[in-house]
């Protein structure tokens, strides 16, 4: 599978993130998942791909222009596609991969997460997301869609979209 990760580009966050992003990457490539993700060469992005190709995996890097521009793009994607902006970068990683695994991130994890999402809310597509809850980061988000859904604001409960992982372990089963 090409499993599409969303995740932060910033170095100051929880060490332990960087360990489990690792262990993702880790056995992503070694069960011949390729990793698609933005193609930055730092913060959670960056440990992923790095993972992955260390042992041998596959890597796939959608970086827009401007990351290009500013020498930000990573050394260890295999195949870069280039792309003008974000809005771009969301719609091929849409089309090209089979499931989307979101990691802590910030604004910018929260939009890719709620352009899948809401692009499966109306049929475009039947993927999931998955929520890498590492540490219970994802927690705000989860009781904000729960409290989104007791006030009937959503069609159907997000979680048909949008599934929650606290360990490897549950994304492994998840993708089963």
């Amino acid at each position: 599978m090409k499993l599409c990760i969303f995740c932060s580009a910033n170095q100051q966050i929880d060490h332990d993130f960087f360990e489990m992003t690792k262990e993702l990457g880790r056995w992503a490539a070694r069960n011949g998942h390729s990793i698609v993700y933005g193609g930055v060469n730092c913060g959670l992005m960056e440990c992923v791909a790095k993972a992955t190709k260390e042992v041998g995996g596959h890597t796939i890097g959608v970086v827009p222009a401007i990351v290009e521009k500013s020498g930000r793009a990573s050394n260890y994607v295999d195949v870069e596609i280039p792309c003008d902006n974000l809005n771009d970068r969301k719609q091929l990683m849409q089309d090209m991969s089979d499931v989307f695994i979101a990691l802590p991130g910030g604004i910018g994890t929260l939009d890719e997460i709620f352009t899948i999402a809401a692009s499966a809310t109306i049929g475009y597509h039947e993927k999931t997301v998955i929520l890498y809850n590492m540490k219970g980061f994802w927690n705000s988000l989860i009781a904000m869609l729960d409290d989104l859904h007791s006030r009937g604001v959503t069609r159907k409960q997000w979680r048909t979209y949008i599934k929650v992982a606290d360990t490897l372990e549950d994304i492994k089963k998840l993708l089963e």
